[in-house]
């Protein structure tokens, strides 16, 4: 159960925080991204860079989407992980675009009512 808790207080930080951007820690998120790079030229200022221009570009978009797609992008930005600016930016555009597709585009895909073979 103690394992939990960090999920958990994340769990409930999402929920209050879906009408305002959340506040990630950019330092820890680029050190751990630092780490796992696979590219020795990229650093951890290079990551920093890019957390806080995708934090600008949602403090100017940020009302162009939904509370859903709040709640859920601020969610998956934070799982299992060092939460990242980037990652929320990604999802929300992508949930905006995939919201925008026409309904006859959406046939057979994941969540659709009729799933991805086609029958009810």
């Amino acid at each position: 159960m103690p394992a939990l808790l960090p999920v958990l207080l994340t769990a409930s930080h999402v929920v209050l925080a879906a009408d305002t951007i959340p506040k990630f820690n950019v330092e820890l998120t680029c050190r751990a991204a630092a780490v796992a790079s696979i590219s020795p030229s990229r650093g951890s200022s290079d990551c920093q860079r890019d957390e806080n221009d995708a934090q600008g570009k949602l403090q100017q978009d940020w009302a162009h989407y939904t509370n859903a797609q709040h709640a859920n992008c601020v969610r998956f930005a934070g799982l299992d992980r060092a939460p990242s600016y980037v990652e929320l930016l990604t999802c929300l555009e992508m949930a905006k675009q995939a919201q925008e597709l026409p309904e006859e585009s959406k046939v057979g895909t994941t969540g659709s009512k009729t799933g991805t073979s086609g029958r009810q």
